[in-house]
């Protein structure tokens, strides 16, 4: 019995191409944390000290994809940089903590919202010439 395309995913017709239609992207080095970035995009990154509006610069660029090739730093790369703007100054979801100890009597309830920063990527740049 033979399978249809919409049933199996690894069928020759599945596309696995980028979702962007340039498919241009870096991956940078921020808040401890690596993050995959697309121009006209935006994300939440850990509270950054920044007024909204504002404009503020990742130099930490790991990788960068182009159509003409992919580039990769060690570790990082030279000349390379991506603009965000913050957009808004937010908090996550709240996570409830729950400690117990059984037959001990002992409970513990703690809970915690991250605070975050939303901001929008408006270009990504490798030695002066914008990529995207």
């Amino acid at each position: 019995m033979s399978e249809s395309p919409a049933t199996n995913p690894t069928v020759s017709g599945a596309s696995t191409a980028d979702p962007s239609p340039t498919g241009a992207y870096a991956i940078v080095e921020a808040s401890g944390q690596q993050f995959w970035l697309q121009s006209d995009r935006y994300l939440d990154l850990d509270r950054i000290a920044a007024a909204e509006g504002e404009t503020v610069t990742l130099e930490n660029v790991l990788l960068v994809k182009t159509a003409a090739g992919t580039t990769v730093g060690q570790p990082y790369i030279t000349g390379a940089k991506v603009e965000l703007k913050v957009m808004a100054h937010r908090r996550g979801p709240k996570i409830i903590i729950y400690k117990m100890r059984p037959k001990k009597k002992t409970r513990r309830k703690n809970g915690h919202r991250q605070e975050l920063t939303r901001v929008m990527v408006q270009s990504i740049t490798v030695g002066g010439k914008p990529i995207s």
